[in-house]
């Protein structure tokens, strides 16, 4: 992909690391519908509200789940805009075919809409910049990251791999008798995806969750975000006319929009499976929705994290110490710190003197227009919340900015402080801010981190041949991605990635970025002494598709074709 090497650690500054819902919800208790105009925790948006289900496509025209186009001027357009109940119908009709279509038919299917958004960068860059303000060159990096991504699925399916399939042949003479048994991975069916905000492209309504849904063989029906709508709607239309051309069912696809959208999306009986990236009150809230149907659903949620980063003491010798200060702050500021993966919290021997040092680095930054002014008014809220705690020390920010800006804020404070407060102090900010907790030694450590939760990262700066291992292991339960050197400002999109953690980094324990994403929405299913006809083709005893199985215990890798 296009990222910068994020295995040595460097910052990626055109795809950070992962979107989130609008925060507001954080003031307000909302689940994501800010209407734009700073009412953050209060009133509803006329976007967000709209009882529009589908998007309106280009040149104004509604684009239905089948990919047929009507006039979205005139009240007889407008009045065909299909209903969440008509939109789930379409997809559970469409449920069929997706999950029989061979893997390299779907492949073409990313493949095509891949190739749909890339001819059409221009428009919807500029697009996005308008109603996100992250500048062309961070957005046309994320449609590269979002076509990659879908490609990366495409290589996923003609892999095969990801369907698992696994062979016993059965055996009389065992005691007792062992039956045939065929597995493998099967599509659940109509997935509901829920966009975030600050990744209009890449998180959003053709981003990582809807390419790896469409991968496993479901169906999508995407939640639009109020904050960038219009782009919503023209992706949507892209999406759809793109699966449309390349022989896809109608019903693959399609976009709703509005927070009572939302709602009746994830309580939908049709709905099998949920994928949502945002705020841990908007997550936990649909969450508990998912759970409380009269058949439970899963929720794949990436909510919140702190993302903690220890320096040790070896490690700010000489001028080291400033290196790190400077790459800390360039990371926390990165995209006005809108990113998941936002080192918030920085734990350094104390009496180092770290945290005036990172302060000093991020003197110059200035304060940047978030996505959203109610994202911009809960970013206020929190970290004045915690910048006003005592024992908290603010060495960078705390003056006002415009209504829709964040201020880059340096916070200070000792590990005794934040252990008498860890709801106050250990909440992530969503926003430009980091806090630096000044430790006495490994006891006090150990406890902060104990405080701390599950993770989406965790970071690791040391001497080199530092003995770090005890630390590592400490880690390693917190978080699902521990670095070594480096920020985890990046999430590279690839085979090996896992991007999620333990609660309340997500509901779950599979990731939303990388190959591995798929088997979020794949179920196993085993097939006992079943007749060849009646079985998918990739549980055919001559292996038809050329898949990699396991036979009898025994790994069974495809011949490659010669060339």
């Amino acid at each position: 992909m296009h990222d910068t090497d994020h295995s040595t650690g460097s910052i990626d500054r055109t795809t950070p690391a992962r979107a989130r819902t609008d925060d507001s919800d954080r003031v307000g208790g909302r689940i994501d519908h800010t209407d734009g105009s700073g009412n953050g925790g209060g009133g509803s948006s006329s976007s967000s509200s709209s009882s529009s289900s589908s998007s309106v496509g280009l040149g104004g025209d509604t684009v239905t789940p089948a990919g047929h186009t009507g006039d979205a001027a005139s009240g007889a357009g407008r009045a065909a805009v299909p209903t969440v109940d008509e939109v789930a119908a379409a997809a559970a009709a469409a449920s069929s075919e997706l999950a029989s279509a061979a893997p390299s038919t779907r492949a073409a299917w990313l493949e095509a809409v891949a190739d749909a958004l890339d001819g059409r960068v221009d428009e919807l860059v500029a697009l996005a910049d308008e109603e996100s303000h992250l500048g062309t060159a961070r957005l046309t990096g994320e449609v590269a990251r979002t076509t990659g991504q879908l490609r990366l699925f495409a290589a996923v399916l003609r892999d095969g791999a990801f369907l698992e399939v696994v062979i016993d042949h059965a055996e009389a003479s065992a005691t007792p008798p062992k039956p045939e048994l065929r597995r493998m991975l099967r599509p659940t069916g109509p997935v509901a995806v829920f966009s975030a905000s600050n990744f209009p492209f890449a998180f959003s309504v053709a981003g990582g969750d809807t390419a790896s849904a469409l991968a496993a063989g479901c169906p999508v029906v995407v939640k639009a975000h109020s904050a960038h709508p219009r782009l919503s709607r023209l992706t949507a239309a892209i999406v759809t006319e793109a699966l449309h051309t390349a022989g896809a069912p109608d019903g693959t696809f399609a976009l709703v929009e509005g927070r009572e959208q939302g709602t009746a999306l994830v309580q939908h009986p049709v709905i099998t499976a949920v994928g949502f990236t945002g705020s841990l009150t908007g997550g936990r809230a649909l969450f508990d929705l998912a759970s409380q149907r009269p058949a439970p659903i899963p929720f794949y949620g990436e909510l919140g994290s702190t993302n903690p980063v220890v320096i040790t003491e070896a490690a700010l010798q000489g001028e080291a110490a400033g290196d790190l200060a400077r790459g800390l702050a360039a990371s926390f500021t990165l995209g006005v710190g809108q990113f998941c993966t936002n080192p918030g919290l920085v734990l350094v021997p104390s009496g180092s003197g770290f945290a005036e040092l990172v302060a000093q680095a991020a003197a110059d930054t200035v304060a940047g227009r978030m996505l959203t002014p109610g994202i911009a008014q809960a970013y206020a809220a929190v970290t004045a919340r915690a910048a006003g705690h005592p024992g908290v020390r603010t060495l960078l920010g705390g003056e006002t900015a415009a209504a829709d800006s964040g201020v880059p804020t340096v916070l200070a404070t000792t590990a005794a402080t934040v252990l008498d407060a860890p709801d106050v102090l250990l909440e992530e900010i969503f926003g430009p801010a980091t806090l630096v907790i000044e430790v006495a030694d490994d006891a006090e450590l150990h406890a902060v981190l104990a405080e701390v939760g599950g993770a989406l990262t965790a970071t690791v700066h040391a001497a080199p041949g530092e003995d770090i291992a005890g630390l590592v292991s400490r880690l390693e339960p917190i978080a699902g991605r521990v670095l070594f050197g480096g920020w985890p400002t990046g999430v590279a999109v690839g085979w090996a990635q896992h991007h999620g953690g333990p609660w309340p980094a997500t509901t779950s324990l599979h990731t939303s970025v990388g190959a591995s994403a798929v088997r979020r929405f794949q179920r196993p299913i085993v097939y006992q002494d079943a007749p060849e006809r009646v079985l998918p083709e990739a549980l055919h005893e001559a292996n038809p598709l050329g898949l990699p199985r396991r036979v009898d215990g025994a790994l069974e890798l495809p011949v490659p074709a010669r060339a």
